[in-house]
């Protein structure tokens, strides 16, 4: 072993140069797919963020994998996630680059340049399953509601992001209840992730061939614990 390989302690595989010994390069391969079946990826997802809760991710080395995914992506899974700047979707699932596609916007719901996102994921890239990922004391929730209560506006595009999501809110004022804030969270990912199942014509297909599955979950930033709906 040389001393550049030894340093490192021996834990990463050398790369091959004309220091060791007039080896040549190993090309690299495209990345695979990590999970082959929704099922399959849902339990990588959850086993991911369950390692990162107890705070005992996976060790990973980042730029070994570049070359591989120089040539190709194969994520197994799309996030549907909210733009807060705590809820990171790698981070909470334990996963590394090239594994999640991930798209993001206050409020964690569908738009249509969103949903042609998660249509190339899952028709283009393969992947097995959509999760919408809500958080607690998520602020695009907190101002729906307040705005669809007080009729309080906001300025610039801010009022955009209301108007889309009201329609997953709006009948959550109307019920009983504690925590209603908490309670419009949880509406607005279980609109959204209804949104997704039946959109035509891909994702309702690919649903219907049991090739994809849309879920929902909350992430609590308190304990990083991601919940199943």
């Amino acid at each position: 072993m040389c001393a550049i390989c030894a340093k490192a302690g021996g834990w990463r595989r050398a790369v091959a140069s004309p220091h060791h010994e007039g080896r040549s390069a190993e090309p690299a391969l495209p990345p695979q797919r990590a999970a082959e079946t929704p099922d399959e990826a849902l339990r990588l997802l959850m086993e991911g963020n369950a390692r990162y809760v107890a705070n005992e991710p996976m060790e990973r080395d980042y730029s070994a994998g570049r070359p591989s995914r120089a040539l190709g992506q194969a994520p197994f899974a799309s996030i549907l996630g909210c733009a807060d700047s705590r809820v990171l979707a790698e981070m909470a699932f334990d996963r590394g680059p090239g594994d999640l596609f991930v798209v993001r916007v206050a409020g964690n719901f569908v738009t249509e340049k969103g949903l042609g996102s998660l249509e190339f994921g899952a028709a283009m890239l393969g992947t097995k399953v959509i999760m919408v990922l809500g958080h607690t004391q998520c602020g695009a929730v907190d101002a729906t509601v307040r705005a669809l209560q007080t009729g309080e506006t906001y300025p610039g595009h801010i009022g955009h992001l209301v108007d889309s999501m009201a329609p997953g809110i709006r009948p959550v004022l109307a019920e009983p209840g504690d925590d209603l804030n908490h309670r419009a969270m949880l509406a607005n990912v279980r609109y959204n992730v209804e949104v997704l199942r039946t959109a035509s014509p891909i994702l309702a297909e690919l649903i219907a061939k049991g090739q994809l599955r849309v879920e929902g979950g909350v992430y609590d930033l308190a304990t990083g614990r991601v919940e199943l709906l």
